[in-house]
């Protein structure tokens, strides 16, 4: 077996440097002054710029198992949570070459794979401690009586992340001044830590209510997170339980003064600026999106006492090119782009309420719904010498304007594609047909306007027709964009849908603007959904990285070693090779949060290189260590963090501080997922290689008897 391990060594690990490489091409993605990239088609030469770990993916090529299998880790992330594939991406690289150093250090494979395991459920349970809940955020929202002021945002460093200049005049023309005006008031520079490379601070003068206090201090929010291994399928991890051998270091809050039952988050501007992560303009529409649903369920429920549920399938995107981005906002209703030809139309139709109703599927002649078997016994003869060669299209495009006269419907909103022939003949008849609307768009109008949604026109009879349905222009009639269309607002009273306009001039950012958008709703989403979140600005990182160099230098004792589960036959084995290898694994483990603290620091220009950036954190992890709670130090220290970056100046007073927030779970998943994809490339290759060496060694037994 050692013979093997040593063969193995030697042998280069070709997955976990394909990792290695893929990994690599998303260093820029993190912190939060992102560095766009351009990618090239080699066969068309066309360029497209992207700052999206995912869109990244789609333009490289992954053919090979390890691409692969990267790609459905970041897929299988960004399905679920929409967040996290930039860390996840990022640590998949970093535990990649982790690994290979462990490799390369003569340990073997089974060590790897359980100290990184039970390493980073160690780290899962001690990140708890930097856990803040959320209060009662949405309290403070009707309160007008601070008033706010909205300054010029410097983004010199990041062009792409602007905050409108002029929220005024959006607020005259689309009638959107409450809202608009409390979003933005966390938006202001703060002279008091201007020297720091974060574009805003906010400065609010905290009043602590001491029952509040007193309460939150009985409060229970923890939450323990204890998971098992998945990769149970190798020879190199033959576990039959995972409890956690890895002890942890007494005394992490109690002693501080600092506990986590004193930070609490209890208000959304608050919580919107922790967790916009350097896109403030972006966030403002999110938050203004969370703020129209809260607004529209407190006035439908005022008497209820169930809790409010931020729904982002009710949340859409109108992308409009060659408009300002100052343009840009959030609005009530259904807000989309229909051809310049219908303008006439929309003057006609406009302000004025007219019925609709709700095509499922495609408005075609042709269209069948899923499942529909055609009739093979049925055949349709015509006359050639009395009806034209479309007449088919004909007869159903007239059958279709009897039934719209019929019920007198002027809007039929249909989920798929519209007969272009039907499209011109309703124009002429003063009736707006509008195709490609998504199912969540026409849920919200069935329930608004009571209609219901059919497949064909033909099932269209009173019931089915919704009313009370208005169109106005989104913008002037002139104001068209670069594809000659207009953006019109479809509205009904109490509509539970909302719209945000991304407006951008040049299209080529229209990508990145809509990404970095719905990342700043899927935080607002999980942090309301979770109703806690970490603290941010690396904190948690930091705290693993500590947390781990703690442990590496903790001796195993024979208690926690015997709980480790490991099979009788390996027991001793496995006892000794821990025993000499776990501070190496734990240690290199450690060195993928230390890597990911200094991109994010050097992507964010505060340290002008890695090597002082790296300096800096192992100065603080050093003195983390030293103060025998990581935890405690953090949040003792937490004022002297700025956009997450440790500096030397002390704040007199920490409430003062602007906090940076992290979610909690897809944080965490993308954490297991990246290790969970490195520790399965790192058995898939090992078997491979073991399967050779033993072939080898068998044939040089076999050649050895033939000989003699």
């Amino acid at each position: 077996m050692v013979m093997a391990y040593r063969v193995i060594n030697k042998r280069r690990h070709v997955g976990l440097q394909q990792l290695s490489s893929f990994a690599q091409t998303g260093r820029s993605f993190l912190g939060p002054v992102k560095a766009a990239k351009f990618i090239t088609d080699a066969e068309c030469h066309e360029s497209m710029l992207i700052s999206s770990t995912v869109r990244l993916l789609k333009g490289l090529d992954l053919t090979c198992a390890v691409g692969q299998l990267l790609n459905e880790a970041v897929q299988a992330q960004n399905g679920t949570y929409r967040i996290g594939t930039s860390t996840l991406l990022f640590l998949v690289g970093a535990w990649s070459s982790a690994v290979e150093e462990c490799l390369h250090l003569g340990v073997p494979t089974p060590v790897i794979v359980s100290v990184m395991s039970e390493g980073l459920n160690s780290c899962i349970e001690a990140v708890v401690s930097l856990q803040v809940p959320i209060y009662n955020v949405f309290d403070h929202t009707d309160n007008t009586s601070t008033v706010y002021e909205l300054e010029r945002v410097d983004v010199s460093l990041c062009p792409f992340l602007q905050v409108p200049s002029d929220p005024g005049l959006l607020q005259e023309k689309h009638d959107f001044k409450d809202v608009t005006s409390q979003l933005l008031s966390a938006y202001s520079l703060s002279e008091r830590h201007a020297q720091s490379l974060k574009l805003f601070k906010t400065q609010a003068k905290v009043e602590t209510d001491k029952n509040t206090l007193r309460a939150l201090q009985h409060s229970r929010y923890a939450d323990s997170f204890c998971r098992k291994s998945a990769l149970t399928h190798s020879r190199h991890f033959n576990r039959t339980d995972h409890s956690h051998w890895i002890s942890r270091p007494d005394g992490l809050l109690e002693q501080c003064g600092l506990t986590p039952k004193t930070w609490r988050c209890n208000d959304l501007v608050e919580l919107a600026v922790g967790l916009s992560h350097g896109d403030h303009s972006s966030m403002a529409l999110a938050e203004a999106a969370v703020r129209l649903q809260w607004q529209r369920v407190y006035l439908q429920q005022a008497n209820s006492v169930a809790p409010f549920v931020f729904d982002v399938s009710r949340l859409l995107t109108c992308c409009l090119l060659g408009l300002p981005e100052t343009s840009a906002c959030v609005c009530s209703g259904y807000v989309t782009v229909v051809p310049t030809s219908n303008i006439a139309l929309i003057k006609e139709l406009q302000d004025q309420p007219f019925r609709v109703i709700l095509i499922e599927g495609d408005l075609t002649q042709s269209y069948r719904h899923l499942g529909f078997n055609k009739s093979v016994n049925m055949k349709t003869k015509l006359d050639s010498g009395k009806l034209p060669e479309d007449s088919a299209e004909e007869l159903w495009t007239k059958s279709v304007l009897q039934v719209l006269i019929q019920f007198n419907v002027n809007l039929i909103l249909v989920q798929g594609n519209v007969s272009e022939h039907l499209t011109e003949k309703c124009t002429h008849s003063k009736r707006l047909v509008i195709g490609s609307v998504s199912g969540s768009v026409l849920q919200a109008f069935a329930e608004a306007t009571r209609a219901v949604p059919v497949v064909y026109v033909t099932q269209v009879n009173e019931d089915c027709v919704g009313s009370g349905v208005s169109v106005t222009f989104w913008t002037s009639p002139h104001d068209t964009n670069r594809n000659n269309r207009t953006a019109i607002l479809l509205k009904t009273e109490g509509i539970n849908l909302v719209t945000a306009v991304l407006t951008c001039p040049v299209s080529a950012q229209m990508e990145t603007k809509e990404d970095r958008f719905w990342s700043c709703v899927h935080r607002l989403y999980h942090a309301l959904k979770e109703e806690k979140v970490f603290l941010g600005g690396g904190a948690v990182e930091f705290l693993c990285l500590s947390h781990l160099q703690i442990l590496a230098e903790q001796p195993i004792n024979k208690e926690n070693q015997a709980c480790s589960g490991w099979l009788p036959d390996s027991s001793s084995w496995m006892a000794s090779s821990l025993s000499v290898y776990r501070p190496t694994v734990l240690k290199c483990l450690a060195s993928g949060w230390h890597e990911y603290l200094s991109a994010v620091m050097s992507n964010s220009a505060t340290h002008p290189s890695a090597m002082e950036a790296s300096t800096f954190i192992q100065h603080h992890v050093q003195n983390a260590t030293n103060s025998g709670s990581p935890s405690s130090y953090i949040l003792s220290n937490y004022s002297q963090l700025s956009g997450g970056v440790f500096h030397s100046g002390v704040l007199e007073n920490v409430e003062l501080v602007p906090r940076v927030y992290d979610t909690v779970t897809p944080k965490m998943e993308a954490w297991r997922r990246a290790l969970d994809l490195v520790l399965l490339v790192l058995q898939t290759d090992s078997e491979i290689i073991t399967g050779l060496v033993h072939t080898q060694i068998n044939s040089q037994e076999l050649d050895g008897v033939l000989f003699l």
